[in-house]
């Protein structure tokens, strides 16, 4: 299992987080601040490390410094949004930079790119007799083929991959058909009609009132 280290001094943030990566299938550590971040690091393996620059004990860009030689990937999760201070941050070796307040599934879609890229993250995801190869874009139910577009394919990862969470059609519009929603869901809610039918999910993908969608797995 992948596991991830959240350092952040805010505990509602790490919770959050833990809380929507866990669902993701990932496994969570979170500390809030920079002594207890380097003592884990030094004493845990980890696949990635989601930082925040602010912290006592001792800053990201430090911890940042510490980890650089260690070849683990890094995510600054921030207030401080201003240019020079994402450029620092990168240049330090962090792989990503995302600005508080952020969108949960943005923050999730970040963590998958950056796994990616280090060849980390599952390419296999299943919910009970639908499994999902992500790398070669294969999905079948109960070891039958089944045929989805590449829209309904995005949207059937994000959903696994955030199971039992709320995800607001903005979030979803703009992850899978990657363009700013204008407001109009008939384009998203015809897709998802489609996935049900095709999964035998009219139940288990529930529309969540003025939110969106959440597919819902028994725990």
């Amino acid at each position: 299992m992948i596991r991830i280290l959240i350092v952040d001094d805010e505990k509602p943030i790490c919770d959050l987080i833990d809380l929507n990566l866990s669902a993701a299938g990932y496994q969570c550590s979170a500390v809030q601040d920079g002594i207890q971040a380097l003592s884990l690091i030094e004493s845990r393996s980890f696949d990635l490390i989601l930082l925040d620059v602010m912290l006592p004990g001792v800053d990201g860009y430090d911890i940042m410094e510490y980890i650089r030689p260690l070849g683990i990937p890094v995510i600054f999760i921030t207030a401080k949004y201003e240019v020079k201070d994402r450029v620092k941050g990168l240049r330090l070796g962090a792989d990503d930079y995302l600005v508080k307040p952020f969108d949960v599934v943005e923050l999730v879609a970040r963590v998958e790119a950056v796994l990616r890229r280090y060849h980390k993250t599952d390419s296999i995801l299943s919910v009970e007799d639908v499994v999902v190869d992500v790398d070669g874009r294969r999905v079948t139910k109960a070891g039958r083929p089944v045929e989805l577009t590449n829209k309904e394919f995005g949207l059937l990862v994000l959903f696994i991959r955030n199971k039992n969470v709320a995800l607001f059609r903005e979030s979803l519009y703009e992850q899978v058909w990657e363009g700013e929603y204008t407001g109009d869901s008939r384009t998203l809610d015809l897709h998802v009609q489609r996935l049900r039918k095709k999964l035998g999910w009219e139940r288990r993908l529930a529309a969540v009132y003025k939110v969106g969608y959440r597919l819902e797995v028994p725990e």
